[in-house]
């Protein structure tokens, strides 16, 4: 894992650890959510909440103004609800996929269950995020952003590609 990588997910950790306390302020959400997209919003952890909203943030900042976009990055990770993971599960999927990769992805794709409910989370949470936000009528656009937030590179397209940067620079 290179140091940067490293950095990025201590900070992550520290981060979940200490942020349960803050919430994002309702009137920050209400002009990038319906009602039912909130309710979504506020049933993921609090330390997930205040990732999308980071992420939120960086794209604003970066100078992009598309709701779309906006929706998606508050909503990318709500497929999470579905199975909310503990702190030392997520430690467990980055030290997994670093040190065995193949094996990750062979238990990302079974059923959430026991020791692959992690991995299946973390593999599969974008389509069910996509599906809820589908669901919450969002913008078949916000859907497709969230669904693929997690693609490989390359792609081919500037709106997911922001949402990837934001995403894993915060």
């Amino acid at each position: 894992m290179s140091l940067s990588r490293l950095r990025y997910r201590s900070r992550q950790f520290w981060r979940a650890m200490k942020m349960p306390s803050v919430e994002v302020a309702t009137s920050d959400l209400s002009p990038h959510l319906s009602p039912v997209q909130l309710t979504l919003f506020r049933r993921q952890q609090p330390s997930e909440q205040v990732h999308a909203w980071f992420v939120l943030q960086r794209l604003v900042q970066s100078g992009h103004t598309d709701p779309d976009l906006k929706t998606a990055a508050l909503l990318h990770d709500i497929g999470k609800i579905l199975y909310p993971l503990a702190v030392w599960e997520r430690v467990l999927i980055v030290l997994v996929k670093q040190l065995l990769p193949r094996l990750a992805g062979r238990w990302g794709q079974g059923t959430p269950r026991g020791l692959q409910r992690p991995f299946v989370v973390a593999a599969q949470h974008a389509d069910w995020g996509a599906d809820l936000a589908r669901q919450a009528d969002a913008s078949p656009r916000t859907v497709d952003l969230i669904r693929h937030h997690q693609d490989p590179l390359p792609i081919d397209d500037p709106l997911l590609i922001a949402l990837q940067a934001a995403d894993d620079a915060t």
